[in-house]
């Protein structure tokens, strides 16, 4: 491919999964992530025993942000198959690097700024927070999950099954999270007592190296899964 043709066809490619992205039930998993949102901060306005700080506002946009990645990357191969259109992806050279790679690309971009944005909400009703600074440590969980989500999805080929599997692993997450550097939902503003700043930093950097690491694989193992055309026509 020349580049001419690089530069002509990823325009319309951008357009067009956009569109899939954006099409959908995609709305109202925002809408949902918007109503939670409000919903807990309105809860920790009220309870004038919560401390309103960065560690809070990071545990208030988690759930909301793993709500965003939730449904693009559990029910996007479902949608393809049941609009029949795997069979015309498949027909593209190097399948899985451009299609469904930039697709991903997209959906990361889009959600970085959407919290962006949800950010700046609560900075104006509830704390001050630097809002890229903010969205920028959440994407580092939501890689991990959504890279996850998608690899399962190309192995049960089903959405509604990919979402059972994930909601288990969130809740296994959940019950398994701490303060060590392998817990996926690492807060990092939340600094521990009676430990150095420099101690946690470094925690923080082996957990956010450990996330990369992680949604690096989840992403080339479906992404290779792709490849069994057979598995999926």
């Amino acid at each position: 491919m020349t580049v001419n043709q690089f530069v002509h066809i990823v325009p319309k490619l951008v357009k067009y999964n956009i569109k899939i992205i954006f099409a959908g039930k995609f709305i109202w998993f925002i809408l949902a992530a918007l109503v939670f949102l409000f919903f807990v901060m309105f809860q920790s306005a009220w309870n004038k025993n919560t401390d309103i700080s960065e560690k809070l506002i990071y545990e208030l946009l988690l759930f909301p942000s793993m709500l965003l990645i939730f449904y693009p990357s559990v029910f996007g191969i479902q949608n393809d198959e049941d609009a029949r259109i795997l069979e015309l992806l498949f027909g593209v050279p190097n399948y899985k690097y451009k299609v469904w790679a930039v697709r991903l690309l997209i959906i990361y971009i889009a959600i970085f700024f959407i919290l962006i944005l949800f950010s700046y909400i609560t900075v104006i009703l509830l704390y001050p927070v630097n809002p890229v600074k903010m969205s920028f440590q959440l994407m580092f969980p939501i890689l991990f999950y959504g890279n996850l989500a998608f690899m399962f999805s190309t192995i049960t080929r089903s959405g509604n099954g990919t979402a059972v599997i994930m909601i288990v692993v969130a809740v296994t997450i959940i019950i398994l999270q701490g303060d060590r550097y392998w817990n996926i939902l690492l807060n990092p503003f939340s600094i521990p007592r009676n430990m150095l700043p420099v101690i946690w930093e470094s925690i923080v950097l082996k957990n956010r190296l450990l996330l990369i690491a992680g949604s690096i694989i989840w992403m080339m193992t479906g992404l290779m899964n792709l490849q069994k055309r057979e598995k999926f026509l």
